[in-house]
């Protein structure tokens, strides 16, 4: 029976799982842990199953201690230290895959709220602005025909290209380090050989590329300066991939047509130029909040644990 700490709350079902096989202790507060809080668990803890909000690098891992496993509850692992883990003689572990359909799923939303400002609609509606039907009330665009642009062309990429051509009947491009072979992609989306070319071209422009040093502020004011001026970003990346500065400016000078958000540089912080900006839909980093996705994520973090703890290879190892 290993001793295992989950830094946030999981669904009760899979915590319940858990808790029946090992000694599960959890973070009740349900906030970020601290810095301190982290290196302590690594010391004290066999398992630490930390998520996105924790910040785990070198001098939080320091020399190791008690865990042999960081089974990260996501698949982003952006927010981990790997050598320092690999140092440390600590595994750590993610749960690709599963997120697919759910992220998919939010960026056609936010696509949808932008396009057809439903953001603005409802803050007018529930702040008894309304004063009823009119022919030019908050006149948005159809997405019919429009390009898509993908920046990124991996499994969340190509979902959410299937679902916003079948539903809404755009017209697809996108860009990555490595493109696919046009013969195996059933979308029939368009290669760009640059990410400038892309936004240039796109009316709307949806983030799926990785966090990290070599995506940090890929769109900034220049390449913003590229896009059409009704173009929308939407971002279910990593907040990281966007200057927020760049991109409020940007909106509150109508260069650019909207923007949708789920994933921001300081999370839990949303940073204040972003609430003032016009036309921007802003949601609480909802990608893979369904009840169905949660718990599939956490049985893929239980499933590597357990195969780490058995002496087995984790399915899904990292470092």
């Amino acid at each position: 029976m290993a001793r295992i700490l989950l830094t946030r709350r999981w669904p009760e079902a899979v915590e319940e799982e858990l808790a029946a096989r090992h000694e599960l202790h959890r973070n009740e507060s349900d906030r970020p842990m601290s810095r301190q809080q982290l290196a302590e668990a690594i010391r004290r803890f066999d398992v630490v199953c930390p998520t996105v909000s924790d910040r785990i690098d070198a001098e939080v891992i320091g020399r190791g201690g008690c865990a042999r496993i960081l089974a990260n509850y996501g698949a982003g692992i952006e927010h981990i230290d790997l050598a320092a883990a690999r140092a440390a003689g600590i595994a750590v572990t993610n749960t690709p895959d599963v997120l697919t359909d759910a992220t998919a799923e939010l960026a056609v939303l936010l696509m949808l709220m932008v396009a057809r400002r439903a953001g603005e609609g409802e803050r007018e509606l529930r702040s008894g602005g309304w004063t009823g039907w009119r022919p030019t009330h908050l006149l948005g665009r159809s997405m019919q025909g429009r390009t898509l642009g993908l920046i990124g062309y991996g499994r969340i990429a190509q979902e959410t290209a299937r679902r916003a051509q079948a539903a809404l009947g755009v017209r697809l491009a996108y860009h990555s380090r490595r493109p696919v072979d046009p013969a195996s992609d059933p979308l029939g989306a368009r290669y760009c050989a640059s990410v400038a070319d892309l936004v240039a071209e796109a009316d709307i422009v949806s983030l799926h590329c990785p966090g990290g040093v070599e995506t940090h502020h890929l769109i900034d004011a220049a390449m913003l300066a590229r896009m059409k001026s009704d173009a929308v970003l939407i971002n279910t990346a990593r907040g990281t991939v966007v200057d927020e500065a760049a991109l409020a400016d940007a909106l509150m000078q109508g260069r650019i047509g909207g923007a949708g958000l789920d994933v921001y540089q300081g999370e839990p912080v949303v940073n204040p130029v972003l609430l003032a900006a016009p036309n921007l839909v802003l949601l609480p980093h909802l990608g893979s909040a369904t009840i169905e996705t949660r718990e599939a994520m956490g049985r893929q973090a239980v499933r590597n644990l357990e195969a780490l703890l058995d002496g087995r290879e984790p399915p899904n190892r990292v470092a």
